[in-house]
């Protein structure tokens, strides 16, 4: 058997071990993955011999007793500076999409044989009768990619002199959701890499790849991470009893006309270099009316699901505000409309509605109140926010607390638009061209690519950015500081809710692609990977590159 033989049936077999944890987002299981990872590395004779070179850090607080992984091996004498970064998340969402297959979804041998009877797409029963696709929960996303990072570190412990430079692996709970492992991870890479000298050359992800249409077959890599931001508006309107509801104006319908104007606009689509974001995505919308009665609401709130590629966030926020008020002008205008036609229908004297309104972003907010509150606001926040997390509130929820009482400070009648930013954010970044550091990693990467394509028979392709959220945004960040002090003025309860280390991720500034193991239908009941792509041909291309990197 030879040594890429070896390998693939070692990451088959250590897949299906971690797919076999249940470690869905938010349970004790994200800590026993971590355990299971961390005994896997210390029985590596190299680590054993090292122990102090296996690290495990707890996350800060954390009632389920999450955290991070990592493990360091030094190359040639041990002296080497030159580091790639190979990481990883450790986390899966969960798996009531199952239905009556829920038990048998972490086991990746009865999963096949209970799929055998489902009625299963076609596609997916042609992977299935293939034998060449492992299904089951976290196989492709990304337990499988996990495996391969493992165990390709395990074989080239067995000869870390022939390896001129150092490759630090990171294992993070805490990817679906809120990215805390990585985020409270930059510091202690940071810490590494001072301490070890360590020059980071690259960060490589082995997050899923999948087909972009039916019958894709090309190997995407990626060279950056698409941005997230979360933006949330509040509307005060002005409640009034429905007999007289023209007297009122409506938050409600102004929440509906925000939700109009940006939900799925390609307006506010994000280009670069060829490639643009898809456009928001409505999260949610309410008012904030707490019981039935007959009065109108008077406030309500709405939030998107807003990708980045370039666009600084300055830019973003005026784009935003201007999107409010064009809301609150084209509702009081319809209201004006509909009252005049009323009026004509029922006989009553006409008289315009239109009125002043306003659109203030939480800073303008924050500067009001602190006219009113004085030094003591930063302590009434701090209060606001104790209080709603205590309570057990949603964290965007946490936000909006704090901005609703604000606005009550200040007391504020006009009809109005707040917009703020709430968790989670993540970092937009891509190798940029017109950077020459960059650009050479850039040129770096699709030389290997082009190479292996020809070694390999595969079609790879890059592209400038992950599609799906991913830890590599945390890694390098793009945004320059007047974008990032906007994010902070603007997100209420930042330092308490989201206390992402903006600095230290700059000050790591790793080029951060990603490979991927290949599959399909990852957040779906039938999610499987490729095992012929991705325990076959992907080892050989991340050893490619190391060694590239490295000779």
């Amino acid at each position: 058997m030879t040594m890429y033989e070896e390998m693939y049936e070692e990451m088959q077999a250590l897949t299906r071990q971690l797919v076999a944890i249940p470690s869905m987002n938010g349970t004790r299981g994200e800590r026993d993955i971590a355990d299971a990872i961390e005994a896997y590395l210390r029985q590596i004779p190299y680590f054993a011999q090292h122990p102090e070179l296996v690290i495990t850090q707890d996350l800060k607080d954390d009632p389920l007793g999450r955290r991070n992984v990592l493990a360091l091996l030094k190359g040639g004498s041990g002296q080497e500076h030159d580091t790639i970064l190979l990481h990883g998340h450790i986390d899966t969402v969960d798996v009531d999409d199952y239905g009556a297959l829920k038990e048998y979804a972490f086991d990746c041998a009865r999963l096949a044989e209970a799929l055998q009877s489902a009625e299963l797409p076609d596609d997916a029963r042609r992977d299935l009768e293939s034998g060449e696709y492992l299904f089951g929960r976290g196989a492709c996303d990304m337990k499988g990619g996990d495996a391969v990072f493992l165990v390709l570190a395990k074989h080239l412990a067995e000869a870390p002199e022939a390896l001129h430079g150092n490759l630090l692996l990171s294992f993070n709970p805490v990817e679906e959701t809120l990215h805390q492992g990585i985020i409270e991870a930059l510091p202690l890479l940071r810490q590494l890499q001072e301490a070890h000298g360590l020059h980071f050359r690259l960060a490589i992800n082995n997050d899923f790849i999948c087909p972009m249409y039916a019958g894709d077959t090309t190997r995407y890599v990626y060279t950056g991470a698409v941005g997230k931001l979360l933006p949330m508006f509040y509307v005060i309107g002005r409640e009034t009893h429905v007999a007289q509801c023209f007297e009122g104006f409506s938050p409600d319908l102004t929440a509906a006309e925000l939700v109009r104007l940006i939900d799925r606009s390609p307006a506010f689509c994000d280009g670069y270099n060829g490639e643009y974001s898809l456009p928001p995505t409505v999260l949610k919308m309410q008012d904030l009316k707490p019981r039935y009665n007959v009065q109108t609401p008077n406030t309500a709130c709405v939030y998107f699901n807003y990708f980045v590629h370039n666009r600084q966030l300055t830019d973003i926020l005026d784009g935003l505000m201007n999107a409010a008020r064009q809301a609150l002008d084209n509702v009081m205008h319809e209201a004006d409309r509909r009252y005049k036609l009323y009026c004509n229908l029922s006989g009553m004297q006409y008289s315009s509605l239109i009125e002043p309104t306003q659109v203030l972003s939480y800073r303008d907010v924050y500067e009001r109140a602190r006219t009113v509150c004085g030094n003591g606001l930063d302590a009434l926040i701090d209060e606001t926010t104790d209080a709603s997390i205590a309570a057990g509130d949603d964290m965007r929820i946490t936000s909006l607390r704090i901005v609703e009482r604000l606005c009550s400070l200040c007391g504020i009648k006009t009809p109005t638009v707040v917009v703020f930013f709430a968790t989670p954010f993540c970092p937009h970044n891509t190798l940029k061209k017109e950077v020459p550091d960059e650009a050479q990693v850039y040129d770096e990467i699709a030389r290997l690519a082009e190479e292996f394509s020809a070694e390999s028979g595969e079609t790879y392709r890059l592209q400038q950015f992950f599609p799906s959220l991913t830890d590599s945004s945390y890694l390098k960040i793009d945004d320059d500081d007047r974008s990032i002090a906007a994010l902070q003025e603007n997100f209420p309860g930042y330092h308490k809710l989201y206390p992402v280390p903006l600095a230290t991720a700059r000050a790591l500034n790793i080029p951060a692609v990603n490979y991927g193991v290949w599959g399909k239908d990852c957040h779906k009941w039938t999610e499987r990977i490729h095992m012929p792509y991705s325990f076959g041909v992907l080892p050989r291309f991340i050893l490619k590159t190391i060694h590239a990197y490295f000779d």
